[in-house]
């Protein structure tokens, strides 16, 4: 517990701002929904850096793996989606192995070729998943979706896995995606793509993970070039009241001195806190995730040769 308590976890770099991080998310709907012309909003807006629904996007290279699709299709598709702008960072591909075999050996070798990757989006599970796998046991989809998480955590890189859903209606949305909760329980977060009416142009983005706050989007489709506009959000985010000690520590930076250094107890007289030098850097090293996020402070605690060393640098967003 003190070797915990006296390490730093600044969290993941988010892909987009509140919404997608370099985690596992299977995206699932009924077929039909809609769910490949919003993986194609998502790579494009992700390969361009284009803010999304308002939300700030994290410029990077993209692969798709649109594997129900023709490439005459998608080359319909994303003309009428975004017209002529192309762009060199969208990696896109109509055919793949099997998970277990030669996708393995292809996704490595792409992002080794390909280091600055940040998003890979497969599309569909069905497609990629061995035959001999059963769809109908927790272990086997337990399973596949914890390799592929596995690989795109060491890879650091955010995993898009797209699913279809039962026909089944259910109180719990997240309840309605195919399969055993094996493929939901590995996964690190779920979109669900879900209409009231099969034909309406309407439909609610509902958004789970385990570091991001729930939230139901409300989304009408574009019926000029078919991409999702949002129409409203709905957010169970719980906002933390205001912590004056994470706001005395990102003070200590700004524009004309981006960085402060210094030991444990020269932060310490610089805080003016009564906190003991070992309660303040522990208090930090639990906070180093929301002073990332919402102080847009980097914080770190290391050791060198004369003890503990504090550094406290203002974020530069490198993705504008």
């Amino acid at each position: 517990m003190n070797e915990l308590l006296d390490s730093v976890y600044t969290g993941k770099e988010p892909i987009i701002d509140g919404l997608l991080y370099r985690d596992t998310y299977l995206f699932t709907g009924s077929p039909k929904v809609g769910k490949s012309f919003l993986m194609a909003q998502l790579a494009y807006h992700v390969s361009t850096g284009t803010p999304l629904w308002g939300y700030p996007v994290r410029k990077g290279k993209v692969l798709y793996l649109a594997l129900e699709d023709s490439e005459e299709r998608l080359q319909s598709r994303l003309h009428r989606m975004f017209g002529t702008n192309g762009t060199d960072n969208l990696h896109l591909a109509t055919s793949s192995g099997t998970l277990g075999d030669a996708l393995d050996g292809n996704l490595i070798q792409f992002l080794t070729d390909n280091p600055d990757t940040s998003l890979v989006i497969i599309d569909t599970l069905k497609r990629i998943r061995d035959s001999e796998k059963s769809d109908t046991n927790y272990d086997d989809d337990y399973d596949t979706i914890i390799n592929l998480k596995n690989f795109a955590d060491r890879r650091n890189i955010c995993l898009i896995i797209v699913h279809h859903n039962r026909k089944l209606k259910s109180d719990d949305i997240f309840e309605m995606i195919s399969g055993t909760n094996g493929l939901f329980g590995a996964a690190d977060g779920a979109f669900v793509l879900d209409k009231e009416k099969r034909g309406s142009d309407e439909a609610t983005l509902y958004v789970t993970g385990r570091d991001q706050p729930d939230a139901k989007l409300q989304l009408k489709r574009n019926v000029s070039t078919l991409t999702w506009d949002l129409v409203g959000i709905d957010t169970d985010e719980w906002k933390d009241p205001p912590d004056p000690l994470l706001e005395s520590v990102a003070a200590l930076v700004d524009g004309s001195c981006p960085i402060w250094q210094g030991s444990p107890t020269e932060l310490a007289v610089a805080l003016n806190t009564e906190l003991s030098v070992n309660a303040l850097t522990r208090k930090l090293n639990v906070s180093a995730r929301k002073l990332r996020s919402d102080y847009s402070v980097l914080y770190r605690n290391t050791r060198n040769h004369d003890g503990r060393f504090i550094r406290i640098e203002l974020n530069k967003r490198d993705d504008m």
